[in-house]
């Protein structure tokens, strides 16, 4: 039987580097590759098909909760195990109905991770003992009318912001994009206006407090 493929996508190395060892002590179980940021790991999906991929939600140039609709769509089959510092509500929810199949916080990785990728292989899904207590909450105000957590934002605005709280221009943000300048300035004023913001540093701020930094 082929080892189990892993593709690690987080921008900190050495932390990159400290769940690669625990994975390969495993046995059955090969890193075939590596990510920094999630543009690169995309690349990377294009000439490998892992069986799973371990995913951070704060990755540079794509989020990972962008990152896991990509993946899906490159590679189907690929379970992704969000491994994360963000316990919050609102980032499970939106990471589940993106696909995910797991939820590991990193607080809990050296003791669980090797339980969540077992859990994951075996066609199952895993959650961090800290966020399964707050899943049948989450499950009963979603199946509420009007339940649910929901994005304020759309996918190309959020990408702008991120970009706008790097300090990027709206010129610079153009040219990287592929759009043209007064869409940027377009999409910018959308961002204000549903945000109900006025300045650059309340955009900074709130794609602080979202993650999106």
């Amino acid at each position: 039987m082929p080892p189990y493929g892993v593709v690690l996508a987080d921008d900190h190395g050495l932390f990159r580097a400290g769940v690669r060892r625990l994975l390969e002590d495993m046995g059955g179980v090969e890193v075939v590759g590596e990510a920094a940021d999630g543009l690169a790991l995309l690349e990377l999906l294009k000439t490998t098909t892992p069986d799973l991929v371990l995913l951070d939600i704060s990755m540079p140039k794509l989020r990972g909760l962008e990152a896991i609709r990509e993946i899906k769509k490159l590679c189907p089959q690929t379970q992704v195990l969000m491994l994360t510092m963000h316990k919050e509500e609102e980032y499970l929810s939106q990471a589940l109905a993106a696909g995910a199949s797991g939820y590991l916080l990193k607080q809990e990785a050296d003791p669980e991770l090797i339980k969540a990728v077992e859990r994951l292989r075996a066609g199952r899904t895993y959650l961090s003992p800290q966020i399964g207590e707050m899943v049948p909450d989450l499950l009963r105000r979603q199946q509420e009318p009007g339940g649910g957590v929901k994005e304020v934002l759309s996918h190309r605005e959020r990408e702008i912001l991120k970009l706008l709280a790097e300090g990027k221009t709206s010129k610079e943000i153009a040219a990287l994009l592929y759009i043209s300048l007064r869409t940027v300035q377009n999409h910018r004023a959308n961002i204000m206006r549903k945000l109900n913001v006025h300045r650059t540093a309340d955009l900074v701020k709130y794609a602080l407090n979202k993650g999106y930094l």
